[in-house]
């Protein structure tokens, strides 16, 4: 049987991660390790638990969570597709039945702003776990700051909770915000079309996306 922890134990998947990773570094992008897919992992978690979904579909999005950058390893661009075939190669492999992998590649091929659908509840968790992690301790270059807009929105960010409410059925990214290294402007030039979908995906699992940045509702 594949789990959650066998995937995560795997050490040829690890290695991708890894990989991914150091290509990502290579380019100037933010940190998409261990760090960023445990935090996404957790927080789909966290959402479909709140949500009362059952322990498989649960797994399923936590092995979707741990795996969906590794299409990094190819190729930035379009990676959530090139994510999603070697997820499908690799749980293939492992004799996972096709409805659970076509459900853990659908995820992943539709994780990213640019071409993803929320189109079930596990992308849809997916989707604002990822795009929800914005945190100072992603920045590779911390002390210098790099002057890129990335370095200094996610440098900017000094606390980042996402709440799930049931009965008033929201789920809500609050962010603090050091202006002193990024104007809230600046967060919504890289990250406003990531919001968007963040919106989209909470309308899919039957709730209201909120943005609250430095106690401000913005969305």
């Amino acid at each position: 049987m594949v789990t959650y922890d066998s995937i995560k134990n795997d050490p040829a998947i690890r290695e991708y991660i890894k990989s991914a990773d150091e290509s990502l570094l290579a380019l100037g992008y933010t940190e998409h390790s261990f760090a960023h897919v445990g935090m996404v992992t957790s927080r789909v978690e966290y959402i479909l638990s709140s949500l009362d979904f059952n322990k498989k579909d649960i797994e399923l999005a936590k092995i979707a969570a741990y795996m969906h950058d590794i299409g990094n390893l190819v190729n930035r661009i379009s990676h959530s597709q090139s994510g999603a075939l070697m997820a499908f190669k690799i749980l293939d492999s492992k004799g996972m039945p096709p409805a659970d992998i076509a459900a853990v590649v659908n995820a992943i091929g539709n994780h990213d702003e640019g071409t993803g659908v929320p189109l079930n509840p596990i992308s849809a968790a997916l989707i604002i776990s990822d795009k929800s992690d914005v945190r100072r301790s992603r920045v590779r270059n911390c002390e210098t700051c790099d002057p890129d807009i990335h370095d200094r929105v996610n440098y900017s960010v000094t606390a980042s909770d996402l709440t799930v409410n049931k009965d008033n059925k929201t789920i809500t990214l609050a962010l603090s915000i050091d202006t002193k290294h990024s104007s809230i402007v600046e967060y919504f030039e890289i990250f406003l079309e990531r919001m968007l979908l963040c919106k989209k995906a909470a309308e899919a699992l039957g709730l209201s996306f909120k943005l609250v940045i430095n106690g401000q509702d913005f969305i």
